[in-house]
């Protein structure tokens, strides 16, 4: 069947990857209908890092100029010992364009409002609350069953609902499940002093700590920590247990970071896991995309970015490919080795991490992801 003729895209999951795949088809004129489980549309977490590539990505989609509105861009990242002394600063090359800086910051309900707003305003009908209970595929369509009762017949179905992606289960049952990486996460929102006008970096001897500005009064806490175990921690320790952390931190700034940390501050722990589902990430008329089919620890901060650039790249394969099948084999076969490269690349940091392996092992696997991010999708 000709892709032109695609009246109906369904997509399913309303994350990032979801909502710029139906801005993007909104672009070529496809029917999009997203269908997100979670009723209040709403992004959990605190900050996320942003890097060149996603800054390109947001300028495809168009929504840079907005999101320049509501987070923060800046060049650079100035790496630090423990006590607060500098030891080097890493460039973040303008990937976006000469008048875009290499990387920022943002809150995570604060992009996922900017996205939605302009995944509403592109014409895709949203349907809150909802998800799929069944998908029969057939030669000239997609008959999709929903958990409010209703059903449809699509043209083409996307899977864009996340790590426990309920697509991916129903399209390849035997696939792997998401995998514990034997680190886990500490994030927390702090007020902005003058001084911090970029993302800081301090490399500890088992601890990573670093801030990034978020916004002109607001910047972000990230602390990596190893731990043998996947565990979810009580949240009203939590904010004792960061600062407990940070106390092996006695550099004069992270000390008082330290200090504000509160109830207010959103503190929340995360364990890292990842998937990479191994090809095809597609069968018939459904295709997963994001971390549906690779999800990726923080490491490189380019989690988000991958997953917002398969969106960018199936909606090009579509219009550009003569059969839905030849455009998702096109799509598969231009994002498989960039995706795999940042999943793989982002656990060997970790496990370099958590074993105190070769430093310079690790700092050779970020230069050349990062060189390697920064060429074009």
């Amino acid at each position: 069947m000709d892709h032109k003729t695609l009246k109906s895209v369904l997509v399913i999951g309303g994350g990032f990857s979801g909502m710029s795949a139906a801005i993007e088809l909104r672009k070529r004129g496809h029917a999009v209908d997203l269908v997100e489980a979670d009723a209040g549309w709403r992004s959990y977490g605190a900050g996320i890092s942003i890097g060149g590539p996603t800054l390109r990505a947001f300028k495809t989609l168009g929504i840079l100029e907005q999101y320049l509105e509501i987070g923060f861009a800046g060049d650079g990242c100035d790496l630090l010992l423990p006590n607060g002394q500098l030891v080097g600063r890493l460039a973040t090359p303008r990937v976006a364009g000469p008048d875009v800086p290499g990387a920022g910051a943002v809150m995570r309900p604060a992009l996922a409002a900017l996205l939605a707003q302009a995944t509403r305003e592109s014409g895709a009908t949203v349907r809150l609350g909802v998800s799929f209970t069944s998908l029969q595929q057939h030669a000239d369509g997609v008959d999709v069953q929903f958990s409010d009762g209703s059903n449809g017949r699509y043209d083409l179905v996307i899977g864009a609902d996340g790590l426990y992606s309920k697509t991916r289960e129903a399209l390849f049952p035997e696939a792997p499940q998401p995998r514990y990486s034997g680190q886990g996460v500490w994030r927390a929102v702090l007020p902005r002093p003058a001084e911090v006008d970029r993302t800081l970096v301090w490399v500890g001897h088992k601890l990573k700590l670093g801030v990034n500005p978020v916004s002109a009064t607001h910047m972000y806490l990230f602390l990596t920590e190893d731990r043998v175990q996947k565990e979810h921690l009580p949240q009203a320790e939590q904010p004792a247990m960061l600062r407990a952390l940070l106390a092996q931190f006695p550099a004069t700034l992270v000390q008082w970071m330290s200090a504000q940390i509160d109830d207010a501050a959103q503190v929340i722990y995360r364990p890292l896991e990842a998937l990479l589902l191994p090809r095809p990430w597609y069968e018939g008329r459904v295709v997963l995309i994001g971390d549906a089919c690779h999800a990726t620890t923080p490491h490189l901060a380019s989690g988000a970015c991958i997953g917002i650039e398969d969106a960018l790249v199936l909606a090009e394969e579509l219009e550009a490919r003569a059969t839905l099948p030849a455009a998702l084999e096109a799509f598969q076969a231009r994002r498989w080795e960039r995706c795999r490269m940042v999943v793989e690349n982002s656990l060997r940091l970790g496990e370099i991490e958590i074993t105190g392996g070769d430093k310079e092992e690790h700092a050779n696997i970020m230069r050349d992801s990062l060189i390697r991010l920064a060429e074009p999708i």
